[in-house]
């Protein structure tokens, strides 16, 4: 996507029309960017975990949150905490404000179902 973010935008726009909704996934690291953030229409900005990890006790990673969270928020987006394994980060990203939280203190990795159940 980010070889070509005018080829995203409009395949992003056209989603959008039909009711998805996009997350940028891990944010902070790799090749997402502060100004990949401005150009993409998205709905969820998910931090990376390497962020979040010793979240309590780290200034410097609370600080880098903490932009991360108030750029997510003048550009409407929600914001979703990776990696979140224990109590002590759970109770820091509250704190923070982030909206969503993926880890194993919320929940273990589960194997999905081979057969679909009938609605």
């Amino acid at each position: 996507m980010v070889a070509n973010l005018d080829h995203a935008r409009r395949f992003i726009a056209v989603l959008h029309g039909m009711g998805c909704e996009f997350a940028l996934d891990d944010f902070g690291s790799g090749l997402s960017s502060f100004s990949t953030l401005k150009t993409l229409p998205i709905d969820y900005l998910k931090i990376d975990g390497s962020f979040i990890r010793n979240l309590a006790e780290d200034t410097v990673n609370q600080a880098m949150v903490a932009a991360m969270i108030e750029l997510s928020r003048s550009l409407n987006f929600r914001v979703v905490a990776e990696q979140v394994e224990d109590q002590l980060s759970l109770d820091a990203v509250k704190r923070m404000g982030i909206d969503f939280v993926q880890g194993f203190v919320i929940a273990r990795p589960q194997p999905l179902s081979v057969t679909p159940t009938p609605f």
